[in-house]
């Protein structure tokens, strides 16, 4: 019998090396970049359960398509605990693209752009 165990998005960017720095920094990831010195080729990071990836493309600018629909376009939705402290402890840090806020079907959450501009989504139903 087989079984998914998970799914992981994996982005372009133009610079690993300051992506992964971002979301260490900023969110609280731990990276996993390849090679093991820079300019690295791809990088895996991963905090508690959750794991992005990254795979370099030299002059890479991701389009901007949030606009293209109503409630925005997302990369990645993260199931969470504790979605109001992180919130906090965040926000002054990241580019907010939507406050927290509870959703009309119950869960809260919040939007961050990345420096690639990849929107995350980090949600938890309370």
């Amino acid at each position: 019998m087989s079984k998914l165990c998970s799914a992981v998005p994996t982005f372009a960017v133009a610079d690993v090396d300051a992506t992964i720095s971002w979301y260490e920094t900023h969110l609280g990831f731990s990276s996993y970049p390849f090679p093991e010195s820079p300019p690295y080729v791809f990088a895996s990071v991963s905090r508690d359960e959750v794991e992005l990836m990254f795979q370099r493309i030299d002059g890479y600018q991701r389009p901007d398509l949030y606009h293209l629909r109503s409630g925005g376009v997302w990369d990645a939705y993260i199931r969470m605990e504790g979605v109001k402290s992180f919130y906090e402890a965040v926000a002054g840090q990241v580019e907010i693209q939507m406050p927290l806020r509870q959703q009309v079907y119950g869960d809260w959450e919040f939007e961050v752009r990345d420096p690639n501009g990849y929107i995350l989504v980090f949600s938890e139903l309370l």
